[in-house]
């Protein structure tokens, strides 16, 4: 399918599927199974994937253009596609044996599965190396125990990507990686969190007490588990910049939407010289992170180094979803302050963009270790 028809899809589907359900979604903080399962008959649940595995094909342009319009209807749903495609079949795609696709890329891309990821615990967020969650080889298989905090998708997923330390004298060169599946005797998730935005997105802590897995599902090879959740964050954080695009440029459509008919003092408040200053700089911010966005897809389409990119189209594109957001609220005065308006939930939905895989501060020092080094 072509990019333009797929993106037509997608904006079809938005509007008609995911857009009714957004405010609901995050009254009731409900996950959107349903969604889910709708996106997964359109094909979305592997589009950036070999047709050989059940996926689309699509490039990498059409499947974060996807994660852009879903996320500018509703940030949850974007929320749960992307982590599902970039940090769990993303790594089952790059590094996984042929009987490990076959086994699990198949059924993630068809959205038979759900996908999730598992490296922050609660003493190792941006320092992986502090990882308490240790795979102790057993001979025939690896007992894993240990836990891992602020899990998307935890609880509907059935396939996790988890990291843990098989060698701890090594530091990062002792983490590994592997694929785990739900309902393995000693895994068990805990409570739902209750969370600022993103609301109907479900993030648990994962528990692992003596869990017993077959050396079979080992992702790469011993001690590759760090190399292997970097080029994973990398990917991801061109999706998370989606995400923030998709809300910034939602957020900014209300606002003009709005300025146009409100009027104040006899004349649309968008007659007023401030307003139109405010709009012009959040549409210029608009372009530019979409720039950003998509330079850091044609890296990846083009098989260059996206790290750097990747990273400042997250730092930018995050703070501008929040920014937007914030300034649309402000437009809109006591309006914009109330639920039935929406804006409200774009700020609470942004704020999360620029934590989560990645803060800014951490997009800070990966943009400034690419230029020092160079």
């Amino acid at each position: 399918m072509k990019n333009e028809l797929l993106v037509k899809m997608v904006e079809e589907f938005a509007l008609n599927v995911v857009k009714p359900r957004a405010r609901e979604i995050d009254e009731t903080e409900s996950f959107p199974l349903d969604t889910v399962k709708e996106m997964a008959k359109y094909g979305l649940m592997g589009l950036p994937f070999s047709t050989e595995f059940n996926g689309v094909g699509a490039d990498t342009k059409a499947y974060i253009d996807t994660i852009r319009i879903i996320s500018k209807y509703c940030a949850t749903t974007g929320t749960i596609l992307s982590a599902h495609t970039s940090l769990c079949s993303h790594p089952i795609n790059q590094y996984g044996t042929v009987p490990q696709k076959e086994k699990y890329l198949t059924k993630l891309n068809t959205g038979e599965y759900l996908g999730a990821f598992g490296l922050t615990e609660a003493g190792a967020g941006t320092d992986a190396s502090r990882q308490q969650t240790k795979a102790v080889d057993c001979g025939d298989y690896y007992e894993i125990t240990g836990s891992k905090i602020f899990i998307t998708n935890a609880g509907y997923a059935d396939v996790y990507i988890i990291f843990a330390m098989t060698n701890a004298e090594l530091g990062l060169k002792g983490i590994s990686a592997f694929i785990i599946e739900k309902d393995l005797k000693g895994f068990t998730i805990g409570p739902k969190e209750k969370k600022m935005g993103i609301r109907g997105s479900s993030t648990c802590e994962l528990i692992f007490d003596k869990v017993q897995i077959p050396k079979t599902q080992l992702l790469g090879k011993v001690g590759e588990g760090f190399k292997i959740a970097m080029t994973t964050l990398d990917g991801g954080r061109i999706g998370i910049a989606a995400q923030a695009q998709g809300i910034a440029e939602s957020a900014f459509e209300k606002a003009v939407s709005y300025v146009k008919t409100r009027t104040q003092f006899g004349k649309p408040i968008a007659a007023f010289q401030h307003t139109q200053f405010v709009i012009a700089d959040l549409k210029t911010q608009i372009e530019a992170g979409r720039l950003l966005l998509y330079k850091a897809v044609e890296d990846k389409d083009n098989n260059l180094s996206y790290t750097e990119s990747a990273a400042m189209a997250k730092l930018f594109c995050s703070r501008l979803a929040v920014e937007v957001a914030d300034s649309a609220i402000q437009l809109m005065g006591g309006y914009g302050y109330i639920r039935d308006y929406e804006v409200e939930r774009y700020l609470r939905d942004a704020k999360i963009t620029e934590i989560y895989e990645g803060t800014s501060e951490v997009q800070r020092m990966v943009i400034a270790g690419k230029v020092l080094r160079s």
